[in-house]
């Protein structure tokens, strides 16, 4: 006798699994925002109907992922939104700072030339974007010179994601994102040397210009130009 396709049994996926995807929806759809606490243990084990042991399963899995992170005395808290972010942030603080600017020559970019060739592409130049980005860049410049470190900081970042943003790729601006608290962290302590010049406009005022005139060359050489310069002033490696 054939078997009927359509009458076989379904296979599901062990418990462990379905709680690790609906865990991770909830942290992908922001019900737990970044850096915040999720539920503690009980309140799940009550909503998602599991045991204590598949709960920690899901929350062990997440947590090797880099989405989740284990305090122990304190509570659960969220890392990352997604996989790719979670285990590069992981990845990216067992390096040093040059590491991790000779990868952003490559991301920021690539970044740079897309959005370059997007503004070309476009029927007609969205100027509300570049307007956008020269909004942060003024913020950027004020902060510097008010001695702001912090504001700098966030506006600064604000930009380049904006331009890894405007690349139309989802991909590299996950990526991008997700060097957050590497390239505005502890790390890039060439910010607060003497004499570093937190308002160049390589790779800021002069690539909002090649964006809007939608020249990917001219909007590479100058993130290149900018990150040559931060390079330099990057403490040396240590043999």
């Amino acid at each position: 006798m054939t078997e009927n396709p359509g009458q076989r049994p379904l296979h599901r996926p062990p418990l462990a699994e379905e709680v690790t995807a609906r865990l991770r929806e909830s942290i992908v759809a922001g019900r737990w925002p970044l850096g915040g606490r999720i539920p503690p243990e009980p309140e799940l084990v009550a909503s998602l109907g599991v045991s204590r042991g598949t709960l920690r399963e899901a929350i062990k899995a997440l947590a090797h992922a880099g989405m989740l992170e284990v305090r122990r005395g304190d509570g659960t808290y969220v890392r990352a939104t997604s996989e790719i972010s979670g285990t590069a942030r992981r990845a990216f603080r067992e390096y040093d700072d040059e590491d991790v600017l000779q990868v952003r020559f490559a991301l920021d970019t690539q970044a740079a030339r897309l959005a370059a060739q997007a503004a070309q592409e476009a029927s007609e130049k969205d100027h509300g974007s570049v307007a956008a980005l020269r909004e942060m860049l003024a913020r950027r410049r004020q902060a510097w010179v008010e001695q702001d470190l912090e504001g700098w900081i966030a506006a600064d970042w604000d930009f380049h994601q904006a331009v890894a943003a405007a690349s139309g790729n989802p991909l590299l601006h996950e990526l991008y994102s997700s060097f957050g608290d590497v390239f505005h962290g502890a790390k890039m302590a060439q910010r607060l040397r003497d004499g570093f010049d937190g308002c160049l406009r390589a790779g800021h005022e002069d690539l909002a210009d090649a964006i809007e005139a939608g020249d990917a060359d001219a909007a590479a050489q100058t993130v290149i130009a900018n990150l040559q310069y931060c390079l330099e002033w990057m403490p040396h490696r240590k043999p």
